[in-house]
C-alpha cells in the first residue's frame, strides 16, 4: 500500500488554474526511454536494458527532487528479450484466430537492475501519463492489462505491491521464489516452476555422482539467501554436507574476492554450488582467471550458467565442465529474421535503439561533430549489417529465456482470449474489460498453446517442472559450447526424475570429482562420528566381534544370529563351528568304548554270579541284593551314552534323571548289603532279634523305598521344570556350544543330595562292620569303592561348572564311568576271583571255619 499512496500523491491529476472550463494535466512526467507502441490493448514490459547504475553526483538537499541514477553498461542479451516481446505481439496481431479484430500496443521501459528504477517506470506505466484524459472527469481508463518483467527478488516485490492494488497481472519469467505464495501475491503470475524444483533437481544430482561434501557460494542478496537456505536444507535431508559457505557482492574489495578465491582454492573439495547473479558470478571468474585457479567444479544455477561470463575465447577453459540446470530450449521460427531487421534509422530519436546500434557497431548516432570523443569513433550510417555481427543479441542458438517471453506473451493472449469472448470473427465486450477477469484466466490456464502446440502444462498453481542438464565443454578452437547431458522431469516417479548421460558429461579436471570428506567406508566397518565435525566426516570404524557390515558407509553393525559369526573381512555371516560330544570325536568314541565295556564287564559278572548262585560264597553275599546292584551298575554304565550325540529334549532329560534314579538303586542296594552284614554279626548273639526285619523280601522293599524317593524327584524335575538343549555361544566367539541345561537346580541338587546321603550312611555302617570275621566282612570292599565314589564326584563339579558343554559332558560321562567301574570292580571282582580261579575257598566248610576263627 504504501507504493500506492506514492502514486497517487506523486502522479495525481489536477486542473489547469485559469482555465475557463475544467481541464486535467499530469504533474510530473518521468520522460523514460523505452519501446512504444500502440494498440486497442497495451501490455507493459520491464527489462533491463542496462546492467548498472551511477549514483547521482550531487548529494540530497531535501528540498528538490533528487536525481535519478544513471544507467550504463547496455546489456545485449536483454535487448533481445524486449525484441523477443515485441515479436510475439506482431505474430499475435497477425494471428486472425486468436485476438480477431483486436490488436495488441506494448510499452516497454528499462529497470537498469536497479530497484528503484523499477518500482518507477512500473509507476509510467499505470499512470499512464501518455493518454488523453477526459476534461470533465480528469479520468483515463486503464488500458494495460498485463506486465511482463523481470526484475529479481526485490523488484518483482515492489512491482507486484504497486500492481497488486490495480488487480493488473504481473507476468515474471524468471522470478522463481517459493515466497511468492499466492495468498500474499495474487496478481504475480510466473510462467515458471519455482526454484524450489531446481534445488531438489541438484540436491539430486550431488546424490547422483555420490557427493557428499561441497562448497557453497552466493550472492548477497535476500532472495538468494532465501534460496540457499533452502538447499542447505535439501542437502542436511539427503546426508550432503556443507564444507563452506560464501557470501559474496560485486562491490567487496579485491582483497576478499582474492580470499574467497584463495579458500575455494585450498578446500578439501572441488565442487562448488553457486547461487549467485551474473554480476558477482564475473567479478569472481575474472579473479579466477587471473589466479589461474582451474580444477573447480561449479554446479550453477539457472541465473548465470547460461551467460557466457568470460571472454575472451582462451578464458573459457575455467569454466569447462561446469554445470547446471535450465528450462528446456526452445524454437522460436522466424524470430531470428526479426531481430536482424532492427535498425535505429527506422524509429529515429529512439535512444534505447540508438544505444543498441552504438553498442554493437562501436559507432556513434550523435550528429554533432563534438560529442565524437577524441578517440574519433566512426559515425553510424545505417549501412551497418547484424548479420555480420555476433554478439548475444544476434545469439540464438539457446533461447531459454527468450523462449519464456514468447510464451508469456502468448499466454496473456490467450487469456485476452477467454477475458473477451473472442469467437473467429472478432473480439467482443471490450468495455467490459477487466485485469482482475484476464488474472482469472492467467491463472486458470492448463497449458499455453504456441500455434497449436502446447509447450508448458500447468498444474495444482505451478508449472510442472523440466529442466535440461547442461555441461559447459570447450572444443579445440577453445569455443565454449552448452552441452544438454541429462534432463530432470518433476511429474516422472522418483526413480525416474533424473536422467543423466555419464559418457557425454565432461569434467573440470578430466574425470569426475570425489566430492567426499573422507573415502567411503568399506563393507566390514561402519562409520564413527568426529565430535564438532559434520556428518559427512567420520572414521571407518572395524565392527565388534559377533558384528557385521555388508554396505558401504554403513552407519551402524549387524549382530550376527546366535548360530552365525563373521568372516575374516566381518561382511557376511557364517554358520558357526557346532561343537558337542559326538561319537565321531576320539574323546567320544573312547568314552563309549568305556561303556559298552563296562556293560560287556557287567554282564559277566552278572553271569558268573547266576551261574554260581548255588555257592557259599554268592549265598553268603546276599545274591539277591548282588543281581540289584550289578543290574543297576550296568543301567548306569549305559547313562553315559546319553552324554554322546547332539543334545536333543528327551536326552537331556534322561542323563539326569536315568543317571539319578539308577545310581540310587545301586547306592540303596550296597546300603542293604551292608545293612545284611550287620545284623548277621548282630544275629550270633541269642538275645538279639533284629535280623528278622532284614528278610530278603523286606531288603527289596526297602531297596524299592530308597529308589522310589529318587525316582518321585526326577518324575516332579520333567513335569516342573525339566532339563532342556541349549546352544550356548558364550565359551567362544566363533563355536556354537551344545549343552544341556538342568532347567531347576533345586532338583538337580536334589538328586545328588539322595546320592550322597546313601553314599555316606552306607560308609557308616561300613564303618561298624571292620571287626567282622573276613568270610562275612565285604565292608572293606564297600569301604573303598565308595570312597573312590566320593573322590571321583568330588574332582567332578568344579570341572563340569567351568568347563564347555562338549568337555563338561565327557566328564559328567567320564565320572560316570569311573564310579561304576569303582562299584563293580571293589565289590565283585574280588568274589569272582574266588569264584573262577580259587575255587577251592568256595566251599561251606571253609567259611564256617574262617568264621569260627
Amino acid at each position: 500500500m504504501y507504493y500506492h499512496f506514492l502514486l497517487l500523491g506523486c502522479f495525481s491529476l489536477a486542473p489547469v488554474r485559469g482555465a475557463s472550463q475544467p481541464s486535467c494535466e499530469l504533474r510530473k512526467g518521468f520522460n523514460i526511454p523505452g519501446l512504444t507502441k500502440d494498440g486497442d490493448i497495451i501490455v507493459g514490459g520491464i527489462f533491463h536494458f542496462h546492467f548498472d547504475t551511477t549514483p547521482p553526483l550531487e548529494a540530497h538537499s531535501f528540498t528538490a527532487e533528487p536525481p535519478s541514477p544513471t544507467c550504463e553498461s547496455f546489456d545485449l542479451k536483454e535487448f533481445r528479450l524486449a525484441q523477443t516481446m515485441i515479436f510475439a505481439i506482431e505474430e499475435i496481431n497477425n494471428n486472425t484466430k486468436l485476438l480477431p479484430n483486436l490488436t495488441l500496443g506494448y510499452k516497454i521501459y528499462d529497470g537498469c537492475r536497479s530497484e528503484t528504477l523499477s518500482v518507477k517506470a512500473v509507476m509510467a506505466l499505470i499512470s499512464l501519463q501518455d493518454e488523453d484524459l477526459s476534461e470533465s472527469t480528469c479520468e483515463s481508463s486503464l488500458r494495460i492489462p498485463a506486465l511482463l518483467a523481470d526484475a529479481g527478488f526485490i523488484s518483482t516485490l515492489a512491482e507486484t505491491l504497486l500492481t497488486g492494488p490495480f488487480a493488473i497481472p504481473t507476468i515474471s519469467f524468471s522470478a522463481r521464489c517459493q515466497c511468492f505464495s499466492d495468498r500474499e501475491f495474487p496478481t504475480l503470475f510466473e510462467i515458471v516452476p519455482d526454484d524450489s524444483h531446481q534445488i531438489r533437481a541438484i540436491t539430486l544430482l550431488v546424490k547422483y555422482f555420490g557427493w557428499n561434501w561441497i562448497g557453497l557460494f552466493q550472492s548477497n542478496s535476500t532472495y538468494i539467501a532465501m534460496e540457499t537456505e533452502t538447499i542447505i536444507q535439501n542437502f542436511r535431508e539427503a546426508g550432503i554436507c556443507i564444507a563452506y559457505k560464501l557470501v559474496f557482492s560485486k562491490t567487496d574489495s579485491r582483497e576478499k574476492i582474492r580470499e574467497i578465491i584463495r579458500m575455494i582454492e585450498q578446500a578439501s573439495t572441488k565442487i562448488v554450488i553457486s547461487f549467485a547473479r551474473p554480476a558477482e558470478m564475473e567479478v569472481l571468474l575474472r579473479e579466477v582467471v587471473h589466479q589461474n585457479v582451474t580444477g573447480i567444479q561449479w554446479i550453477g544455477s539457472e541465473s548465470w550458467i547460461t551467460i557466457p561470463i568470460l571472454t575472451p575465447k582462451e578464458n573459457a577453459r575455467f569454466l569447462r565442465g561446469a554445470m547446471g540446470f535450465v528450462v528446456p530450449d526452445g524454437r522460436v521460427p522466424g524470430l531470428k529474421e526479426f531481430l536482424l531487421q532492427v535498425n535505429p534509422f527506422h524509429s529515429p530519436g529512439n535512444t534505447l535503439m540508438d544505444e543498441f546500434w552504438e553498442r554493437t557497431f562501436r559507432c556513434t548516432m550523435a550528429k554533432q561533430q563534438d560529442k565524437i570523443n577524441e578517440k574519433s569513433v566512426q559515425q553510424c550510417t545505417g549501412e551497418e549489417h547484424l548479420q555480420d555481427i555476433t554478439n548475444p543479441y544476434t545469439e540464438t542458438s539457446q533461447l531459454r529465456i527468450s523462449y519464456r517471453v514468447y510464451n508469456a506473451m502468448y499466454a496473456v493472449a490467450r487469456a485476452i482470449h477467454n477475458t473477451l469472448s473472442c469467437g473467429e470473427d472478432r473480439c467482443t465486450n471490450m468495455s467490459d474489460f477487466e485485469s482482475q477477469k484476464l488474472l482469472y484466466y492467467l491463472k486458470t490456464l492448463s497449458s499455453i498453446n504456441v500455434n497449436g502446440n502446447s509447450t508448458q502444462s500447468h498444474h495444482d498453481n505451478d508449472w510442472v517442472p523440466k529442466y535440461e542438464l547442461i555441461n559447459w565443454q570447450v572444443r579445440a578452437s577453445d569455443i565454449a559450447d552448452v552441452v544438454s547431458v541429462g534432463k530432470y522431469d518433476g511429474s516422472a516417479t522418483f526413480e525416474n526424475m533424473l536422467e543423466i548421460d555419464d559418457q557425454a558429461i565432461v569434467w573440470s579436471s578430466g574425470k569426475a570429482p570425489q566430492g567426499l570428506c573422507v573415502d567411503s567406508c568399506s563393507p566390514g566397518t561402519r562409520k564413527g562420528l568426529r565430535p564438532g565435525q559434520p556428518v559427512c566426516c567420520f572414521d571407518c570404524v572395524p565392527c565388534h566381534d559377533g558384528d557385521i557390515s555388508n554396505v558401504t558407509d554403513a552407519l551402524f553393525c549387524t549382530k550376527c544370529p546366535l548360530e552365525y559369526w563373521p568372516n575374516e573381512l566381518r561382511t557376511e555371516c557364517l554358520p558357526k563351528e557346532i561343537e558337542f560330544l559326538s561319537f565321531d570325536d576320539g574323546l567320544g568314541a573312547t568314552l563309549a568304548g568305556f561303556t559298552i565295556g563296562g556293560v560287556c564287564l557287567t554282564i559277566a559278572t552278572t553271569v558268573v554270579f547266576y551261574n554260581y548262585r548255588h555257592t557259599p560264597l554268592v549265598r553268603a553275599n546276599n545274591s539277591e541284593l548282588s543281581f540289584i546292584i550289578l543290574f543297576s551298575i550296568g543301567l548306569c554304565f549305559l547313562c553315559a551314552l546319553t552324554f554322546i550325540a547332539v543334545p536333543s529334549h528327551w536326552s537331556c532329560i534322561l542323563r539326569f534323571t536315568v543317571f539319578g534314579v539308577t545310581f540310587a538303586m545301586c547306592l540303596a542296594g550296597i546300603l542293604g548289603k551292608t545293612m545284611v552284614v550287620l545284623m548277621a554279626f548282630s544275629a550270633r548273639h541269642p538275645q538279639r532279634q533284629a535280623m528278622r526285619w532284614f528278610t530278603p523280601s523286606q531288603q527289596r522293599i526297602g531297596v524299592l523305598i530308597l529308589t522310589l524317593i529318587q525316582f518321585t524327584i526326577c518324575i516332579l524335575w520333567v513335569f516342573d521344570s525339566p532339563p532342556y538343549p541349549f546352544k550356548n555361544p558364550s565359551y567362544y566367539a566363533h563355536i556354537l556350544s551344545l549343552e544341556c541345561k538342568v532347567g531347576s537346580d533345586t532338583y538337580f541338587w536334589g538328586i545328588f543330595i539322595v546320592i550322597f546321603l546313601l553314599t555316606a550312611v552306607t560308609l557308616v555302617l561300613a564303618f561298624f562292620t571292620r571287626k567282622l570275621p573276613n568270610s562275612y566282612n565285604e565292608a572293606a570292599h564297600i569301604t573303598f569303592s565308595l570312597l573312590t565314589f566320593c573322590v571321583v564326584w568330588a574332582t567332578f563339579f568344579p570341572v563340569y561348572a567351568s568347563a564347555p558343554e562338549k568337555y563338561a559332558a565327557s566328564v559328567h560321562a567320564f565320572t560316570i564311568l569311573a564310579s561304576s567301574f569303582s562299584l563293580l570292580l571293589c565289590i565283585f571282582a574280588p568274589k569272582c576271583y574266588i569264584i573262577l580261579f580259587k575255587p577251592h575257598l568256595n566251599s561251606r566248610k571253609l567259611l564256617l571255619t574262617f568264621s569260627s576263627s
